[in-house]
Order: structure tokens, then C-alpha cells, then sequence
């Protein structure tokens, strides 16, 4: 896949679940506080920088997106970050932990990321990875699907699925063909909630940019008011916006 053309700034302004979801993950890590730990993916750093309160070792963030590490740097001067693609990472031997939050769906080679990832544990190292799976946001692609059909085909004619959600057992295989050993990968039913309608928009801004930035510019604002009333109507809601998301989580060690 090409490079997600991001908004780091709006990325972070709108990216409250996924932080929410992140620190559930590093609750689960049960880290002794004494881990290398590299978080792949690390976006605008605001994760990474929950890592560094978790340990005394060494913590590194990286991600494809130079935007993105540019905003983690001024924000997180204390903390390492680097310009990486996930598949093509070169470390050896090099760290305890590997993680990874709502990333690698916007990968294809996931082989290569798992290769990787492998080369870059010490002995004894484990991996916490969750990303989107399996029937992700199947109502959001839907009403996407149903919208273009009725009024925006013409824009999407060469258009290519931008994400990539994978079944456990798919992962499983992959990260077990790399070298993994107790690989325990689930789907897991998520309820993303945003706290308004604005936040949703934003949601959809920055998230689901491959779509809204397919039409012209005049059309994108129009395209993702009209986009989130039709959500609102199809799913009801209440005061907040709620959006069912199914996770892939994946924990394994070599």
C-alpha cells in the first residue's frame, strides 16, 4: 500500500478511542518495568509516551509517516522516534517487547512485518499487537459502498480497499511461519464512541481519508456531513456516536 497521506495534527485530535484501547493493551502486558520495548506504528507519539511511563528501558517509537514522527519528536522530546516502514523494519535482537496499536491494518505484507518483528525480539521476547480484523466496521463500509453506488462512483473507478483486515486464523498461520510460538490471536468486538457528531466527522477525516480524498476538494466536507447523517440515520444513536469494531489482538514470544 502507498503511503497514508495523514494529518498528524488532526490525527491526534481525534484518536481518543484508540488511545483508550492502547492503554487496556499495556495493562495486559504486566511489564516488569525493565523492558526494551518498540512501538511499531507509533503515530503522533501519545502512546509510546505511555510505554516510557511503563519502563525504565529503552523505548523507541517508529512509523512510516515522517509527519507523524515529526509531531511525536516536538511533542515527546524525551523519546526516541525514527522513520520506519513496518516492513521493512532492521533491527536484530534488540528488544523484549514488540507492540503495536491499530497500525497494521494499513499493511498487506504482513509476512514481512512478522519477519521482522521476530528479528527484532531478544530470546524470550513476546509481541502485543491489535489492529482491526476480520468484519471490522462493516456498517461504516456498507453505507460507504452504498453511497458511493448512489452518487460518487465515478470517482472510485480504479479504487483499491486501502486496509487490511485479517482472520485470527490467517495471523496465526503468518506469525507461526515467521517463528512464533504460543501465538494466541482472537477477534474481539469493540463499541467505539465518539463523544459527538463533530468527533465523528473528525473520526471519519482522518481515518477513512482514502475514501474522502478520492473527490475533489469542494466535495469532501459535503461528502463526510452527508456520510455521518446517514450513519446517525441507518444506525440509531443517542447523545454520543457509537460504531461497531471488531479488533484482531495478537499475543505471542519466540
Amino acid at each position: 500500500m502507498s503511503q497514508p497521506d495523514w494529518d498528524a495534527q488532526e490525527y491526534a485530535q481525534y484518536s481518543r478511542a484508540q488511545k483508550i484501547w492502547a492503554e487496556e493493551l499495556i495493562e495486559t502486558l504486566s511489564l516488569h518495568g525493565t523492558e526494551d520495548i518498540l512501538d511499531l506504528g507509533c503515530g503522533d507519539g501519545k502512546v509510546t509516551a505511555l510505554l516510557a511511563k511503563a519502563t525504565q528501558g529503552h523505548v523507541l517509537g517508529v512509523d512510516k509517516n515522517e509527519s507523524m514522527i515529526a509531531l511525536a519528536q516536538k511533542s515527546y522530546t524525551n523519546i526516541a522516534f525514527q522513520v520506519m516502514d513496518a516492513t521493512t523494519l532492521h533491527f536484530d535482537n534488540a528488544f523484549d517487547v514488540v507492540f503495536s496499536n491499530a497500525v497494521l491494518h494499513w499493511v498487506d505484507d504482513h509476512e514481512a512485518v512478522a519477519r521482522g518483528i521476530y528479528r527484532a525480539l531478544k530470546p524470550h521476547g513476546k509481541i502485543m499487537l491489535q489492529f482491526g480484523g476480520y468484519g471490522n466496521a462493516e456498517r461504516i463500509l456498507e453505507i460507504m459502498d452504498d453511497m458511493i453506488e448512489k452518487k460518487y462512483k465515478r470517482y472510485f473507478h480504479d479504487f483499491k480497499f486501502p486496509y487490511s483486515f485479517p482472520h485470527s486464523r490467517t495471523y496465526t498461520k503468518i506469525l507461526e511461519e515467521a517463528g512464533f510460538k504460543d501465538v494466541d490471536a482472537r477477534l474481539i468486538a469493540k463499541d467505539m464512541i465518539h463523544e459527538n457528531l463533530e468527533c465523528f466527522k473528525g473520526w471519519i477525516r482522518t481515518t477513512w481519508f482514502p475514501y474522502v480524498h478520492r473527490l475533489p476538494t469542494t466535495m469532501r466536507e459535503p461528502f463526510i456531513d452527508a456520510f455521518a447523517q446517514a450513519y446517525v440515520d441507518r444506525v440509531p444513536q443517542g447523545t454520543k456516536i457509537h460504531v461497531d469494531m471488531v479488533r484482531l489482538e495478537v499475543n505471542a514470544s519466540i
